[in-house]
């Protein structure tokens, strides 16, 4: 084999000629102007199903867009076969900017967040009041989770039948958080969904919820049922739910009228994403009294200054406690 030294030849090198010439390289990628905008309904395994105007198109991503991955929820520029026909995939070339974000990492020490859904208006945490039992620490999470990323929560409360919510309910009353509480029976008979369904006109919504509480029953009770996804039960030993939504999945709620998004059931939900500082902006009557704070000040340290300012009766000493509450929920396991 011919070994080459520093200076060799360039005649000396040979080379392969295209029959079509060469190409230069270059960074320049294509603007896809004629691009069309479409929704992302369902992500699975590299494939993701997309509502471009009035059809479903499967697409999956273009390699310029690298490691950024497409979530549902998100607003996508797709070209291709826009058909929706069977056996035909398009590109997504762009993923447009992002209103809202709903992110979890796996636990609070894991450096790796995921991205739930994205463009969400609201955020519907679904908590049984008792079969299984509730989780306020849970709850505490996923209002964190909303407040940091720019959605409205929402609490749904499901099996009044079994037990009542007065605790769990005096426990968020000073954070105003509307809410709706539902039996089995309601479930149903449809009595629940169209109470809930008030709370959903016009919005995205995303259900979060511990296995089993009757979340994804919910969901089906509010959308057409040719969209009605399967359920599953609790199991009398453990008391814990079986995962039967292993996607997230945005459904029409009909007649243009709004969108929910059926997330699968959750049995923790990581922290370690969340900047503290973000959290206070949930708090509009607290976020005036921060101005004399300390740099970096976590608002739950001695040298706080909205001590000072609740204290001189600007807000209400309880909203102050929500709100500690809530940013101490990183330090306490879900469970405690």
């Amino acid at each position: 084999m011919r070994r080459y030294g520093k200076h060799t030849d360039e005649d000396d090198i040979r080379s392969r000629p295209h029959r079509k010439g060469t190409r230069p390289r270059t960074h320049t990628r294509p603007k896809h102007e004629d691009a069309v905008e479409g929704m992302v309904l369902t992500v699975d395994r590299g494939r993701l199903t997309c509502l471009v105007e009035d059809r479903v198109v499967m697409a999956m991503k273009a390699r310029e867009l690298g490691r950024k991955a497409a979530v549902v929820g998100d607003t996508v520029a797709i070209v291709g076969d826009l058909t929706g026909d069977k056996d035909t995939l398009a590109r997504i070339v762009r993923i447009e900017e992002r209103s809202s974000v709903l992110r979890r990492t796996a636990d609070d020490d894991d450096p790796f967040e995921r991205v739930v859904v994205a463009n969400a208006d609201q955020l519907a945490i679904v908590t049984a009041l008792a079969d299984p039992e509730p989780r306020p620490r849970l709850i505490d999470r996923c209002l964190v989770a909303a407040f940091d990323g720019g959605l409205t929560p929402l609490l749904v409360l499901t099996k009044s039948d079994l037990a009542a919510p007065d605790e769990l309910l005096e426990l968020y009353g000073d954070l105003d958080i509307p809410y709706v509480v539902t039996s089995r029976e309601e479930l149903e008979t449809g009595g629940a969904a169209d109470r809930v369904r008030e709370h959903l006109h016009g919005k995205i919504t995303a259900f979060v919820g511990h296995s089993g509480v009757g979340k994804t029953t919910l969901v089906n009770a509010l959308v057409p049922l040719d969209r009605r996804r399967s359920t599953g039960h609790v199991n009398a030993v453990t008391g814990r739910g079986r995962h039967t939504t292993t996607s997230a999945l945005a459904l029409p709620l009909g007649d243009d009228d709004g969108w929910v998004v059926d997330t699968p059931g959750v049995r923790s939900f990581g922290l370690a994403h969340i900047d503290p500082s973000r959290v206070i902006n949930a708090f509009p009557d607290l976020v005036p009294g921060t101005e004399n704070c300390p740099r970096a000040c976590s608002h739950d340290e001695p040298d706080c200054a909205l001590d000072a300012w609740v204290a001189e009766g600007h807000s209400d000493p309880a909203r102050l406690y929500s709100l500690r509450r809530l940013l101490a929920t990183r330090e306490r396991k879900e469970g405690d």
